[in-house]
């Protein structure tokens, strides 16, 4: 299990290394000169030159790579080019509004998909298992923007029931948690349907086991076997789907935060890709994919502790 954890370990050092030159890398890829399109074209050469030194685009390619990567290192994501901020006080801002509609959304979607793929395995190939699948099935298709302006609409526009746009305030849990509760939810409905059919496949095969019929040969009764012995096993799987959940969430909490004008990390970024704002733009993205690397690499390392099947071999990891 060590040797497993160094070498995945060592893996995700090397992912998120290449994600940091390649982002270092991304003001070359764009077309034009970015101080250029920053500035206008009516731009004085003496103030494009500026914008460079700020920009680090004065010195050559690697050492501007190196200074991006060392300040990494260090911690230290750079200037916001307009107000002069440290960027990681931006992140540091922003960061918890997108950490908690992920998280939420996970939790929703955790909350009403496992049940619902439990119920669904439960009463197999009847009328309500096809019920309950064209319901999950349906969700899997719906976008999550697409649920978030429903969402909005309906029950913020129309019955004015639930806060339209905004965070709320953390000092305010109430408030906080009402203005998270329609983001999260349009976040959630795709994965609360694939969680659902997920669930309801690994527990149909679980349940054709042989120590599923030995158990019941023994007498021990349906309810004990499915919940206790069968579910549990079922749900190994569904760990590993929830670390790239979480990962997938967090991207699509992008487009949310945009529809429900939420501050968080989406939010941040589109406002800095439309004001060519570099600097914040590679900074928020660095962010966004070292969490997903993360989450992917624990969930990971949990689903091969829990999974006693899982033969780690040498040579084949």
């Amino acid at each position: 299990m060590l040797a497993y954890t160094l070498k995945r370990a060592l893996m995700t050092v090397v992912i998120l290394l290449l994600v940091t030159v390649f982002l270092a890398l991304l003001i070359h890829v764009v077309p034009g000169d970015p101080a250029k399109t920053l500035l206008g074209p009516r731009a004085k050469p003496e103030l494009i030159k500026k914008m460079h030194e700020a920009m680090d685009l004065d010195k050559p390619v690697a050492v501007q790579v190196l200074n991006f990567l060392g300040g990494v290192l260090r911690g230290d994501l750079g200037t916001d080019l307009f107000t002069g901020r440290s960027i990681n006080e931006l992140i540091a801002k922003a960061l918890p509004h997108t950490i908690s509609l992920a998280l939420a959304g996970l939790g929703i979607a955790v909350l009403f998909g496992i049940p619902l793929g439990v119920f669904s395995a439960t009463h197999p190939d009847s009328w309500l298992d096809r019920l309950t699948s064209a319901f999950s099935i349906s969700l899997i298709t719906i976008p999550a923007y697409v649920a978030g302006l429903f969402l909005l609409l309906i029950f913020s526009i129309k019955l004015r029931i639930m806060p339209a746009i905004g965070a709320g305030e953390m000092s305010d849990p109430l408030d906080y948690f009402l203005h998270l509760i329609l983001p999260a939810t349009a976040l959630a409905l795709s994965w609360i349907g694939y969680l659902a059919r997920l669930v309801r496949a690994s527990l149909l095969e679980v349940l054709g086991e042989d120590y599923i019929y030995a158990a019941r040969a023994w007498g021990i009764p349906e309810k004990l076997i499915r919940y206790k012995y069968a579910l549990k096993n079922a749900l190994i799987p569904t760990v590993a789907v929830l670390g790239v959940g979480l990962g997938s969430l967090l991207g699509g909490a992008v487009f949310i935060e945009i529809i429900f004008t939420r501050p968080g990390m989406g939010r941040l970024i589109v406002t800095a890709i439309e004001a060519r704002n570099y600097p914040v733009v590679r900074a928020g993205v660095l962010v966004v994919a070292f969490l997903f690397v993360f989450v992917n690499y624990f969930s990971d390392l949990i689903y091969t502790y829990l999974d006693p099947r899982i033969k780690l071999e040498k040579g084949r990891i």
